[in-house]
């Protein structure tokens, strides 16, 4: 497993013989250049397969600097593209297979099951491993928490919940590392609470109290017992606080909220 200096995205290398299947490839031409020098100059290794959890230039740079790999996506990559605030349009390549619901590679001793699970973008996979007993998440969560932006908060949890159901004990994030099983509870238990402070002030605050009270949200009043939040959490919640009002976030679930409340 690789972490880049670019946003922590994280690679993850699965070798066979001399050959390697790559889950993402990190998130900046430096990083993937280093992944590059490691695995191919040093370790004398071969790139032949890239698999892309999700089509966001924050774990694509590996796709120009391995141009002889074969490169899988979700049929829906271009929609995750699109969709980023800031696509790297450099980074881009069209990949070479593309599939819809499911996929099944054998690799060396590895099978990996490549699922669909939409969350974080609408081309979402998860890739999980069972040989390996883990799963690489991808997007769905970072670290003991999420990324909303652009996201139905809805469809990530229950893509969370579609990961836990595979019972895997080792988590492997599109971010910051790999975890134990427990970081995906961790992720709903944020998730859930953030969406209870949230519906909570939009229901209650004025209009024009809004913005200082979700900005003034604490990280530490959403993470499950126990999590000390690393710097990266604590970097993308205040992120969270600022998407959230600026795309509306759990507008609908606090209207949805009132009307349960009147019936």
């Amino acid at each position: 497993m690789f972490v880049g200096d670019e946003h922590e995205s994280v690679a993850t290398a699965f070798i066979d013989g001399d050959d390697v299947l790559l889950v993402d490839s990190l998130g900046s031409q430096t990083d993937a250049r280093w992944l590059h020098d490691v695995l191919c100059l040093q370790m004398g290794k071969t790139v032949r397969v890239i698999v892309a959890t999700h089509y966001m230039s924050d774990h694509m740079a590996g796709l120009t600097q391995f141009p002889d790999a074969m490169t899988l996506a979700h049929r829906h990559h271009r929609h995750a593209f699109l969709s980023q605030n800031r696509p790297a349009d450099a980074l881009y390549r069209e990949p070479k297979v593309i599939f819809g619901d499911a996929m099944a590679i054998r690799w060396g001793r590895n099978e990996l099951r490549l699922l669909y699970n939409p969350g974080k973008t609408m081309d979402h996979i998860s890739v999980d491993v069972p040989t390996a007993d883990l799963v690489c998440a991808g997007d769905n969560i970072v670290g003991n928490i999420v990324y909303l932006s652009r996201a139905d908060p809805a469809l990530m949890r229950a893509a969370i919940g579609r990961m836990r159901q595979f019972g895997r004990s080792t988590v492997i994030g599109g971010h910051i590392g790999r975890f134990p099983a427990v970081v995906l509870d961790h992720a709903i238990h944020y998730l859930d609470r953030l969406r209870e402070t949230v519906v909570r002030i939009r229901s209650q605050a004025p209009v024009q109290e809004l913005e200082a009270r979700i900005g003034a949200i604490r990280i530490e009043d959403c993470v499950a017992a126990g999590v000390e939040p690393v710097a990266f959490e604590r970097e993308w919640h205040q992120r969270n606080l600022e998407v959230m009002l600026a795309q509306s976030t759990f507008a609908l679930d606090t209207a949805l909220a009132a009307v349960g409340d009147r019936a």
